[in-house]
């Protein structure tokens, strides 16, 4: 089974008390920010407390993600080198338009490691995607490293670029969400959804989780611990989902004991997909139990 990676937590990498101390909220993988949360003369300082705060023996214990500056800043390329030095898990693209936006990134790691002494390929990438244009090229994107272990979606920054506005029914991401999620299922790797910006509405931001479980979506990045509980509950399985998968892995069992290759339960006939589906929610149970 996939890691899971139900939550994903911002981090500021100027907020130093944050930094200090954001393993006890136990999220799935916590995301050092580089990028947007910092201050252009914070960039420096930022880069230097979240090496520091990487070496943490903590921090050793839950997937860290580095979001960085883009490689054509002055600042992206420092960003990479001092992250793949800290060793640091996956390094986050932020505003990736094509596959190009993924090779370049890629090629940049590789040189890091190699610089470093890291091994070449053990930095892995996620890539978010925030313009039309990336949405576009979200299969493109989703198929262009073997590094991806997902790709994001961004929603301030695209709703800006499709001219709209956020709404609390999320109609105006409701395509770039299900092309997001169709590349990444095609390419075989995660599909994460974007935040949710009102820390202190805790209703509608179960409601958008909801939505992007039934979407089919991994997880969510997050702006605050409170909802790293909310995020989990709705991605955990529910105990009549458990029950279902268990007396579907019980009347395949039984099928393969009777030498019968067909399998039925309640009078209904169970195929491949469906038991496969059953193995995937037991896995998910068993993982988010032992978490």
């Amino acid at each position: 089974m996939s890691k899971l990676r139900r939550s994903m937590l911002f981090v500021p990498g100027s907020n130093a008390a944050m930094l200090s101390n954001s393993f006890i909220y136990t999220p799935d993988a916590i995301m050092f920010d580089l990028e947007d949360s910092v201050s252009i003369r914070e960039k420096d300082t930022a880069r230097m407390l979240v090496f520091n705060a990487l070496q943490h023996p903590l921090y050793q214990e839950v997937e860290t993600v580095v979001r960085v500056n883009g490689l054509e800043t002055e600042m992206g390329p420092l960003d990479v080198k001092a992250m793949v030095r800290a060793g640091v898990n996956v390094i986050r693209l932020a505003k990736t338009d094509s596959a190009d936006d993924v090779h370049l990134m890629e090629e940049t790691i590789a040189a890091a490691e190699a610089e470093c002494g890291r091994e070449v390929g053990s930095t892995k990438m996620l890539a978010a995607i925030e313009s039309a244009m990336g949405i576009n090229n979200a299969v493109e994107i989703a198929v262009a490293s073997e590094r991806l272990i997902g790709i994001a979606l961004g929603a301030e920054d695209y709703v800006r670029d499709i001219r709209t506005q956020r709404t609390p029914e999320g109609t105006e991401l409701f395509f770039a969400r299900c092309s997001i999620l169709q590349a990444a299922r095609a390419a075989g790797i995660m599909a994460f959804d974007t935040v949710y910006s009102d820390a202190n509405n805790e209703e509608g931001f179960l409601k958008e989780a909801e939505h992007i479980k039934t979407l089919g979506f991994d997880g969510k990045s997050l702006i605050n611990p409170r909802q790293i509980e909310m995020v989990h509950n709705v991605f955990a399985p529910s105990q009549k989902e458990v029950d279902y998968a268990n007396a579907v892995i019980e009347a395949a069992a039984e099928a393969e004991e009777q030498g019968s290759g067909v399998v039925s339960l309640n009078g209904k006939m169970v195929d491949a997909p469906i038991i496969e589906r059953a193995r995937w929610t037991l896995q998910r149970a068993e993982s988010g139990i032992k978490q």
